[in-house]
């Protein structure tokens, strides 16, 4: 069942009127210094790096953003507090993420915060026609790898993706490197994507490449042991990470 809360709050209408400005560094490390965040998420930082990640996105206030398979929300509620009250985050969440683990940390997430909205939809269908060219910008954040095993359309995801932005609008994707050639080959098993092989896949989608963010890299991970949270044990949030910003071209505004 998809579900969709609050899809056109009254923020939606006013996300034209926020600045293409950088958010202030100062208010971004508010955001993360905030005491009001919680212990589960603050014990993440040190491997996230999230304001490195937030000052990646150029996230400002008021804008209208989504993140792709929100899981329990650590992302979400910091592009949450990143756009502020004028603005809204759309959080996904394919039906089987609910199920094996998300459902329960998900819905508490999103009692803390006022201006997410649910979607209850599959990767390959991430968003309702309705947002069609609204968005300002997508988050992917360790993700992409699990489409492999989810079995995703990633031409669809990607296209659906592509569709929600407004021109001009950024998609970041951010994961676990494999070593390099490897393709789809370490997703299942060791929780990483080829590199190349993503950004050669989202550029397929008609996005052109913008910037890499070197805040995730690690140049001494052998990229051979499990990135996933559960596996890595002491080694999480030291792997060799990549991040990339992808762009929705103006000019696509009129095909």
């Amino acid at each position: 069942m998809k579900i969709l809360h609050a899809i056109f709050p009254a923020a939606l209408i006013l996300s034209c009127a926020h600045t293409a400005e950088n958010h202030p560094a100062q208010n971004l490390e508010a955001i993360v210094s905030s005491p009001d965040r919680t212990e589960a998420d603050r014990a993440l930082d040190e491997g996230r790096k999230p304001l490195k990640f937030l000052e990646f996105m150029n996230i400002t206030p008021g804008m209208q953003v989504a993140e792709l398979m929100a899981g329990g929300g650590y992302t979400t509620e910091l592009l949450s507090r990143a756009v502020g009250p004028t603005g809204r985050v759309y959080g996904e969440n394919p039906k089987i993420v609910l199920e094996k683990f998300a459902e329960k940390p998900w819905s508490e997430r999103l009692k803390r915060v006022s201006n997410v909205s649910r979607l209850d939809q599959e990767l390959d269908d991430a968003f309702p026609k309705q947002l069609e060219k609204s968005l300002d910008l997508v988050v992917s954040n360790a993700i992409y790898h699990d489409t492999v095993w989810l079995g995703s359309d990633r031409a669809k995801m990607n296209a659906a993706v592509f569709a929600a932005l407004k021109p001009g609008g950024a998609y970041i994707v951010c994961d676990s490197s494999a070593k390099e050639g490897t393709g789809l080959e370490s997703a299942k098993d060791l929780h990483r994507i080829d590199e190349r092989f993503v950004r050669e896949e989202v550029l397929k989608a008609g996005f052109t490449f913008e910037a890499e963010g070197a805040f995730l890299r690690n140049p001494s991970d052998t990229r051979d042991w499990s990135a996933s949270p559960g596996a890595a044990g002491a080694k999480r949030g030291t792997g060799d990470r990549f991040c990339f910003r992808f762009i929705r071209p103006v000019e696509a505004a009129a095909k």
